[in-house]
């Protein structure tokens, strides 16, 4: 149980990666399938996630983001991306998949599928893109988590340009664009902010029970 708060205390937003290092395809994977496991609201996921190596497009990145050298020195480079408008095919893939993995008849599932749709797709564009930029933010939560469980860095970014990133990846024509950023890999000895003690809210301002 110790470790739970152990490793949240541990994990801090990484200002300086050691570009030497990298993570392992064995945790890399590890990460990535954590993150495929995140909850999401009616299942939909309604985001893509991008795990960017080349170290061109991630040279191309760095002036977009502000010049952070978090961006070229992590060992991986993670991008969010959500839908900034969907239809009710997002219902229905997800239906289909449902139907798939758990070997039933779609049939089955058209109460569901028609309680999702009747919520979601009628809503306002912005409203829509606000709902799925929120779902990001829970994988986001469950990458960094399984990250630091793994002692593997991350430093959670939003300080970027998105139109930018959106023309650099292509998101535009897929409606797609950026969420957050996250760059990962193995802090450098040289970066003191891992040293300074990690602040919070004390619990009796942060925490009501009624």
């Amino acid at each position: 149980m110790s470790t739970i708060l152990e490793n949240r205390t541990w994990r801090y937003a990484t200002k300086k990666f050691d570009s030497t290092k990298k993570i392992s395809a064995q945790e890399m994977e590890l990460l990535l399938e954590a993150t495929r496991l995140s909850a999401s609201s009616y299942g939909l996921q309604p985001y893509h996630v991008y795990v960017i190596t080349d170290p061109i497009i991630r040279e191309r990145l760095k002036p977009v983001s502000w010049g952070q050298s978090q961006i070229t020195d992590a060992s991986h480079l993670i991008v969010f991306a959500h839908q900034t408008d969907f239809t009710g095919e997002l219902v229905d893939d997800y239906i289909k998949n449902v139907a798939e993995t758990r070997n039933i008849p779609s049939e089955t599932l058209k109460g569901y599928s028609d309680f999702a749709k009747s919520k979601l797709v009628d809503l306002p564009q912005k409203i829509k893109e606000e709902w799925t930029a929120k779902q990001v933010y829970i994988a986001l939560g469950n990458l960094m988590q399984a990250a630091a469980e793994l002692k593997i860095d991350t430093c959670p970014m939003e300080g970027f340009e998105a139109e930018a990133y959106n023309n650099i990846l292509g998101l535009d024509a897929k409606n797609w664009t950026t969420s957050v950023v996250v760059p990962i890999g193995y802090r450098s000895k040289e970066d003191e902010s891992q040293h300074w003690p990690k602040v919070r809210k004390p619990k009796k301002e942060l925490f009501t029970h009624i």
